[in-house]
């Protein structure tokens, strides 16, 4: 496979998915923010390729069956013969989606800086990691620090996902390393809920200007079904989201990131990309689980021009 235009690193999951609120059936799917996001970017055209640890068991097999099929270049995956592939399992009720996780010493919290694939890192156009990328370990942390050094020394973009886990990361430790990885950052994707976490701030502007103190040149503060804020640190717009039928908000997020760095990839400029990937976002929440549903071109850009999807 050529060069990849991204590179993806964090923790995939195995997904079990509640289609209905109180019943015990679960829809078995994929999730993992970093894995979403990357076969998002696949899906909207990108050259893709991630860098993660699978265990030696079914789930891993099946995860590297699944990028294959997306074409998601795997070969930056090892194979880890001594911990399971992790799993999450998504219930629904009032308040949204809720996550159950098991996870815990998991191949990809496993991960070390001596592990990265670092020709692939160094030739990307795009590296990308998440706050969860970070959490799950204090080796992850390092491995993605260490992956953000290589990738700047070919002045390859990188991009950084908020993506707050107050579980596994507490908030002080949460504000020091996602801010530490932002302010390396070229673009920087938080949700209005962990800006205002990280910031302390209550305002959208105060939040957009406290990603850019971090040092953050483009910033994409995500609105959830409102849309997105992006700004350049010149020019800033509000891109109003999209009324679609929405049953599983999932792996909206991760759509979102992977959509846009996919889209400036072609040569898009960050406020063209944002509005396609606020298009595709509102997509994904459209069917269960976070990767079934990611969308096509064809179906964003019908999707824009007000055509059925």
């Amino acid at each position: 496979m050529s060069a990849a235009d991204i590179v993806s690193i964090g923790e995939p999951m195995v997904e079990f998915n509640q289609t209905k609120p109180g019943d015990p059936h679960y829809l078995q799917g994929f999730g993992g923010d970093s894995s979403n996001m990357i076969i998002a970017a696949a899906r909207s055209g990108a050259r893709a390729a991630y860098f993660t640890r699978v265990g030696d068991d079914e789930f891993g097999r099946m995860f590297l069956a699944l990028w294959k099929a997306e074409a998601v270049d795997s070969s930056g995956v090892g194979i880890d013969p001594q911990a399971h592939t992790a799993v999450y399992w998504v219930s629904h009720g009032p308040q949204g989606h809720v996550f159950s996780y098991l996870r815990a010493g998991s191949p990809a919290s496993r991960m070390q800086p001596a592990d990265l694939p670092l020709d692939m890192i160094r030739a990307a156009r795009f590296v990308h990691a998440s706050g969860i990328s970070m959490a799950i370990s204090a080796s992850a942390s390092d491995t993605v620090l260490a992956a953000f050094d290589a990738a700047r020394s070919t002045y390859a973009n990188l991009s950084s996902h908020s993506n707050l886990r107050v579980k596994p990361f507490p908030l002080a430790r949460a504000r020091a390393m996602i801010g530490a990885a932002a302010g390396l950052a070229d673009y920087f994707f938080p949700s209005v809920e962990d800006a205002r976490a990280l910031s302390g701030l209550d305002t959208d502007d105060a939040m957009v200007d406290w990603s850019h103190r971090l040092g953050v040149r483009t910033v994409f503060l995500k609105l959830g079904s409102e849309g997105v804020i992006v700004s350049d640190g010149t020019k800033r717009e509000r891109i109003a989201g999209h009324r679609v039928n929405t049953v599983d908000a999932t792996g909206a997020g991760d759509c979102f990131c992977g959509a846009t760095l996919a889209r400036l990839c072609a040569g898009d400029s960050a406020f063209e990309a944002a509005r396609y990937a606020n298009a595709a976002a509102a997509l994904a929440t459209t069917g269960f689980g976070a990767v079934a549903p990611l969308p096509r071109p064809e179906a964003v850009r019908a999707l824009l021009a007000g055509r059925p999807v």
